[in-house]
């Protein structure tokens, strides 16, 4: 259960900081006009990193 869990939880954050990029317009691929420069999927990604991270922690414990 500990490597399910670390493995989603690396996931999400690496899926979370892609989020990130996209939304602010930093990362832009693959070119997506939904999600490229729209700010709120910047949240998103913040969300899921912050997701990613709790699992990450509660995996090490």
């Amino acid at each position: 259960m500990k490597i399910a869990l670390l493995i989603a939880g690396a996931v999400l954050v690496l899926l979370g900081v892609h989020w990130i990029g996209q939304g602010t317009g930093i990362f832009i691929w693959p070119a997506n006009p939904v999600m490229d420069s729209h700010i709120e999927w910047a949240y998103y990604g913040v969300c899921a990193a912050v997701v990613g991270v709790v699992l990450i922690w509660f995996s090490r414990r």
